[in-house]
């Protein structure tokens, strides 16, 4: 029999209905950002934004831009590209192995909180992904906001769904098959092939549970929303209206809640050809209107988040927002003083952090701030021992 509520009862059921669902936004943008018109002069709080965050003034008290931070140890230009969320050094080598992102790390720990554990998104005619389980191996992006909203929010037939849990439990019983294979395998293996048995298992009994969670939500009725599904934008050059377009289903998939993680990986190689611009007057300002135009898209989400409410905070209040790239420089394909800025998310904003331009501070720090932000509980991630130094939050 239940219990009546008494008041000792109070706190707990108190401290689980105002639970607050935190969120993750993490963008890289792969053929690097002008720094000359990036980064501030001053740091601190009384700083004057340059040509690209002016274009994110309405907001300057709800993001942190960082200069002076870099991945320790990644290098190889473009090679770094693969590394932004992981920070997994030196990419360039033969024989480089990836590690888990920022994104499946979280999604490991929060992600059967929604229907999707993770969002795995491209803009862009090419690029790659910015995702990676904790095997290394990538995660295929979807590139077409349409067909994103549609996976989010149209209902399948009943006859689809049914189909789609019989995928799903085909793959469990795969899963089932291999993990009965590899324990009998392990008998025979050396202690440094066990160790890697068991990273590998690791990484299956993870799949099995979230096919496992999969097949729940199938049943479940998604979410109803009044917008109509985006039309794709095919033109290679109009990445920065492509990059809009899908931070609008982004903003859509974070308002019902139906994922907690979302990575962009903006694919920008047609313009590879004007980031070797060579100090070029026109060339540059050719370069700079590109990118300006990639900062209004960045405006345009943040205003979306900040115009929604969830209770008594705003989107963007409960979502963190990071946005950066690979190249400190793409001309001199430099990997160092990445341009990076975090916005919302429930930290205490409105300032330029500035570390050594020589000796680089970790970006990798960073994420271990923000994994605790979203109430995972860790000190370290990748080459990242500590927090954001001088990143409070709320």
């Amino acid at each position: 029999m239940a219990l009546p509520l008494l008041d000792a009862m109070r706190p707990a059921f108190a401290a689980e209905k105002t639970a607050i669902p935190r969120r993750m936004v993490a963008v890289e943008t792969n053929m690097g950002i002008l720094p000359q018109f990036f980064f501030p002069e001053k740091s601190g709080k009384d700083y004057l934004p340059g040509p690209y965050l002016s274009r994110l003034t309405k907001f300057k008290d709800h993001f942190t831009v960082f200069s002076g931070v870099s991945h320790p140890g990644v290098t190889g230009g473009h090679a770094a590209e693969k590394c932004f969320l992981t920070g997994t050094p030196h990419p360039e080598r033969g024989g480089f192995r990836n590690w888990v992102s920022l994104d499946q790390y979280a999604a490991e720990q929060i992600g059967n909180r929604t229907r999707f554990p993770s969002l795995v998104l491209g803009v862009g005619n090419e690029g790659q992904t910015l995702s990676y389980t904790r095997s290394g191996a990538p995660i295929p992006i979807e590139r077409s906001a349409r067909k994103l909203f549609e996976k989010l929010f149209i209902q399948g037939k009943p006859s689809e769904v049914d189909a789609k849990v019989e995928e799903l439990r085909q793959g469990r019983s795969t899963l089932d098959f291999v993990g009965d294979e590899a324990k009998r395998l392990n008998q025979s293996l050396s202690p440094a092939d066990r160790q890697r048995l068991d990273q590998y298992l690791s990484s299956v009994r993870d799949l099995e549970q979230r096919l496992q969670s999969a097949e729940a939500w199938e049943y479940k009725p998604k979410p109803k929303v009044s917008a109509q599904p985006p039309t794709d934008i095919m033109e290679a050059r109009e990445f920065a209206r492509q990059t809009q377009v899908m931070f609008d289903v982004i903003k859509l998939a974070l308002e019902t809640d139906s994922s907690r993680l979302v990575s962009v990986f903006i694919d920008a190689t047609v313009i590879h050809n004007i980031t070797h611009h060579g100090n070029r007057p026109d060339v540059l300002a050719e370069l700079q209107a590109k990118e300006e135009a990639q900062f209004d898209a960045l405006a345009h989400l943040f205003k979306s988040l900040s115009e929604s409410k969830e209770e008594n905070d705003t989107l963007l209040d409960r979502t963190m927002v990071l946005y950066g790239t690979c190249m400190g420089s793409a001309n001199s394909h430099s990997n160092y003083n990445l341009p990076v800025l975090l916005a919302g998310g429930g930290f205490r904003h409105g300032q330029h952090l500035a570390f050594d331009n020589q000796n680089n501070y970790p970006l990798t720090n960073l994420f271990v701030s923000m994994l605790q932000r979203l109430g995972i509980e860790t000190r370290e991630f990748s080459t990242g021992r500590g927090t954001m130094r001088g990143l409070d939050m709320i």
